[in-house]
């Protein structure tokens, strides 16, 4: 009955020799007297003091000398302090050959990975857009190309979104263009039918000639469709310094425009109009530059160009890579994912 109403209680054991022995050994561990514990507390200062690191780390050094072992995490070997720039492992930067070109170039350009890219005679570069153009890819469509790159480029040294986006309609740039009668000049032309659909303000200047180039003419066509402004003598363009100035003057065979009076005229205003200038496909020969610029772009392969060129990008015209074969040249696209890229002498 007793268990019936408290279910729940528990009855004492009754304490044995097993449960004295376990208490005897409590006592043993935990039954100090507190007032033997000293009051002082632990000098560790002192402690300390009485060691001598510079004697110890010079016997171990001097240990490790006659043994010739080295041991790991020796306090004298002072770890190296990098900053957040700098890299840890110190090795020489890997170039990378891809592009092989049949005759010994005068120069190499680099890309930022490190890719090499040779340049071209200008021979080998003429054979290679002749035969890019019987299998296809024809003038109209490297001018398509060309200026497609080279506005974009010329749109992002203007600033980019920062500068052209449509809360910014006040600070439009004024771009100047300056073509000569020749491919050069439709490929300029090209650019500034581009920049001008971009809301760029472009003012071409394109000296008056009896007989213009059909691809000069087509693209002439093309422009007047745009609000880009178009002037034949130099006292219309600007008198005040322009946001960019993109050169089309010179081409690599008419040297004999470089003795005309417009190219000289046009020339002097370039000069003393101080904007930056950006060449498309300048020619070789640095006494053919009239106007040092500041940026060059070059079509597929670069020219072996000079310091006056200033620095050189290339853009892709769309040249397939058997195209590149049939003329000898072993060629891999150093573009990845953009279609105009710099280059850097090496």
């Amino acid at each position: 009955s007793s268990s019936s109403r408290h279910p729940n209680q528990v009855t004492p054991k009754k304490s044995g020799l097993k449960n004295g022995q376990m208490k005897s050994k409590d006592d043993e561990c935990f039954g100090d007297d507190i007032d033997e514990i000293p009051d002082t507390d632990f000098d560790f200062e002192g402690n300390l003091a009485l060691f001598d690191k510079a004697a110890v780390f010079e016997e171990i050094e001097t240990y490790e000398r006659r043994s010739g072992t080295r041991s790991r995490g020796t306090p004298s070997e002072k770890p190296a302090r990098y900053r957040h720039d700098e890299n840890i492992l110190e090795s020489e930067p890997i170039v990378y050959r891809r592009i092989v070109v049949p005759q010994n170039p005068n120069k190499e350009f680099c890309t930022d990975s490190g890719l090499v890219v040779p340049s071209v005679s200008y021979e080998l570069h003429k054979k290679l857009l002749a035969v890019a153009e019987k299998h296809g890819l024809t003038l109209e469509r490297r001018l398509e190309m060309t200026g497609v790159c080279a506005s974009q480029m010329a749109l992002s040294l203007l600033g980019g979104p920062n500068r052209l986006n449509p809360k910014n309609v006040h600070q439009r740039p004024t771009v100047a263009l300056l073509c000569g009668p020749h491919v050069k000049g439709a490929q300029g032309i090209s650019c500034g039918r581009h920049l001008s659909n971009h809301d760029v303000h472009v003012i071409l200047f394109l000296p008056n000639f009896v007989k213009m180039l059909e691809s000069i003419t087509n693209e002439l066509n093309l422009f007047s469709k745009t609000q880009g402004q178009q002037v034949s003598s130099v006292k219309d363009l600007p008198d005040t310094p322009v946001d960019l100035v993109i050169n089309c003057l010179d081409c690599h065979e008419n040297a004999f425009l470089r003795d005309q009076p417009w190219y000289k005229a046009v020339v002097d205003w370039a000069n003393q109009n101080r904007a930056p200038v950006l060449s498309i496909d300048p020619p070789i020969s640095e006494m053919e530059l009239g106007i040092d610029a500041k940026w060059s772009l070059a079509l597929g392969l670069p020219l072996p160009l000079g310091e006056r060129a200033g620095r050189v990008y290339l853009c892709d015209i769309g040249i397939p890579q058997k195209v590149f074969q049939e003329v000898g040249i072993n060629y891999h696209s150093p573009f990845g994912c953009k279609f105009v890229i710099p280059l850097h002498s090496t």
